[in-house]
């Protein structure tokens, strides 16, 4: 039926009309005689779902709880206040006045006599999960929060009554993950995966992503219903890398690699939907191909929760004129442009499942004033005749994510071609300096917790990787590497980085990368150490592996006039 809706008005949306003449003719479009039949079998089909969507959330029997019986009537119960107070609520009032709102159904969450019900059975367990945090009244306001954004509670409710050691993580990410939580919120089905078994175990490999993608799309119905399905499955592998962040599964190091390996398959999977779509309407080009080339933290494979896509696009067809065989035929130019277009689209544009990424292809051939799409031939003499030097250093970073075989080894030969031919040391350094001074100058900072913009910071890092790969690898082709860290243990394998220097820039990036994982994770603003919640501040100290948050900001201030002074004294 919803095809249906849809194919009726050529538009996104679920809603059954209700002007009588559209009812008819959606009634009849369904195969009934007449409306009232129609309706009779949607009624009975509406009941049928309801029954046994309540079956799936009766009760559940819950083990005993620690905290004793709680009273939260118009007047605060001195047993209550005190037992909060054992719990380590420092504003027990603050509680109070939350689980009464929850109480009197003031939110849509609990808005239902059944869900209030299923909160209220369970609320103990919450309360001690909530105690069991760094702060407990913050993950109880943040709760709040949730709560207050929520459609539904109930669904939530029951997963948590009946799943003790997930109700520890959420409570978990409550006190450390403000970002998460909300999250959660919009979405609380997300929390269905984390209790697949082999959630604690290793990230699924590229193979295993392909294969989830792909049999996630295999059961789109449409163009539309592939791209809510890739944000749902984008959604819920993005939120599933997270929360093994947060546990403690994975390091910051293989969180960039999952990002990243997960951008990559939903770019490949829409590409070819893309494409699809494309020569549907369009008809084919004689040999042609399109290739996505992967730009910064993507290209490096060191993406975060938080990280946009910087992309390029390169094509190539046979023949100087030639146009697509369909019957809205268009020329190869014209073609892969709209071939670009729709892939942005099918990465960012709001469905009714949200977006999936953030891109940004500033970084093509002549940026914001060039084609969305480069020929190969125009990307190749761009690079070799036409290019700046920021752009080469940007360069270091590129790696081809989707295309045929053929089109990847010709853009990587050309990459390769460019990054290696002999560089002027000192042009190049001066004009790393004046990239640094206009950055500095335009966005520098003090705050030593804007890591990337803050003097020695990600920017100076990422300057000093990509200056010493571009003026060496004439000589030394094997320094190149996409991945700042990897860069910067192949320049010390070569002897580039004296070992002071190694022992200094890679525990940098590993710092930096670790604590920029954890906080665009978090927070969705920026980090105040004086404001910020004592978990999280205990989980950035323990990413880094530093005993406390006293030691990790020292660490993080030296560490930062090193990499500043290894800036001045190595990009000369």
């Amino acid at each position: 039926m919803e095809n249906r809706i849809q194919m009726v008005g050529d538009q996104q949306t679920h809603i059954i009309p209700a002007e009588q003449r559209e009812l008819d003719r959606l009634a009849r479009l369904c195969g009934f005689a007449d409306t009232d039949a129609f309706g009779d079998a949607l009624l009975a089909r509406f009941r049928c779902v309801e029954r046994h969507y309540g079956a799936l959330f009766e009760k559940i029997p819950l083990p005993p709880s620690s905290v004793p019986g709680l009273v939260f009537g118009d007047e605060a119960d001195p047993e209550t206040r005190a037992a909060l107070e054992d719990l380590g609520f420092e504003n027990p009032r603050a509680a109070i006045e939350a689980i009464k709102a929850w109480q009197a159904g003031r939110y849509p969450a609990t808005r239902s006599a059944k869900a209030r019900e299923r909160l209220i059975e369970f609320l103990p367990h919450l309360l001690e999960a909530f105690s069991r945090t760094a702060q407990p009244d913050l993950a109880l306001s943040t709760f709040d929060k949730v709560m207050a954004n929520m459609p539904a509670g109930l669904p939530l409710f029951s997963l948590l009554a009946a799943n003790p050691s997930l109700l520890r993580l959420v409570a978990d990410i409550m006190g450390t993950a403000p970002r998460l939580a909300k999250i959660i919120g919009r979405r609380p089905r997300l929390l269905d995966a984390v209790l697949d078994p082999g959630f604690f175990g290793d990230t699924p490999t590229k193979a295993q992503l392909k294969e989830v993608v792909g049999g996630a799309l295999a059961l789109a119905t449409h163009y539309e219903d592939a791209l809510d399905r890739a944000r749902i499955v984008g959604r819920e592998q993005s939120f599933l890398i997270g929360v093994r962040v947060i546990s403690g599964t994975i390091s910051a190091g293989q969180a960039g690699e999952a990002y990243a390996a997960l951008a990559d398959t939903l770019i490949q999977a829409l590409s070819d939907r893309v494409s699809d779509e494309l020569t549907a309407q369009h008809g084919h080009l004689p040999n042609g191909m399109a290739a996505v080339l992967a730009m910064g933290k993507l290209g490096g494979e060191e993406m975060t929760a938080a990280s946009d896509l910087d992309l390029i696009t390169v094509y190539d067809y046979a023949g100087q004129d030639a146009k697509s065989d369909g019957e809205r035929s268009l020329p190869g130019p014209q073609y892969y442009t709209r071939f670009t277009q729709r892939l942005i689209a099918a990465l960012s544009a709001q469905t009714s499942e949200g977006a999936l990424y953030e891109v940004d292809m500033r970084l093509r051939p002549s940026g914001s004033q060039g084609p969305v799409a480069t020929k190969l031939s125009g990307f190749i003499d761009y690079q070799e005749r036409s290019a700046w030097i920021w752009e080469h250093l940007a360069l270091t970073r590129a790696r081809v994510v989707s295309g045929p075989e053929a089109m990847r080894e010709a853009i990587e030969t050309s990459i390769r071609s460019v990054l290696t031919r002999p560089r002027d040391r000192t042009a190049v350094a001066g004009e790393v300096h004046e990239m640094r001074r206009k950055i500095a100058a335009e966005k520098g900072t003090e705050d030593i917790w804007d890591l990337k913009q803050v003097r020695g910071g990600i920017v100076d890092l990422e300057f000093i990787a990509q200056y010493l790969q571009l003026v060496n690898a004439a000589e030394r082709p094997d320094v190149l590497d996409q991945n700042t860290e990897a860069g910067l243990t192949k320049l010390a394998e070569a002897g580039i980085l004296d070992r002071a220097d190694a022992e200094l820039l890679i525990p940098a990036a590993r710092l930096y990368q670790s604590l920029t994982q954890i906080l665009r994770l978090c927070l969705e603003q920026g980090f105040d150490a004086n404001d910020a919640p004592q978990a999280l501040r205990e989980l950035l100290a323990r990413s880094a592996d530093m005993p406390d948050f006293a030691t990790l900001e020292a660490t993080l201030k030296e560490t930062l006039s090193g990499v500043h002074n290894a800036f001045n004294r190595l990009v000369a």
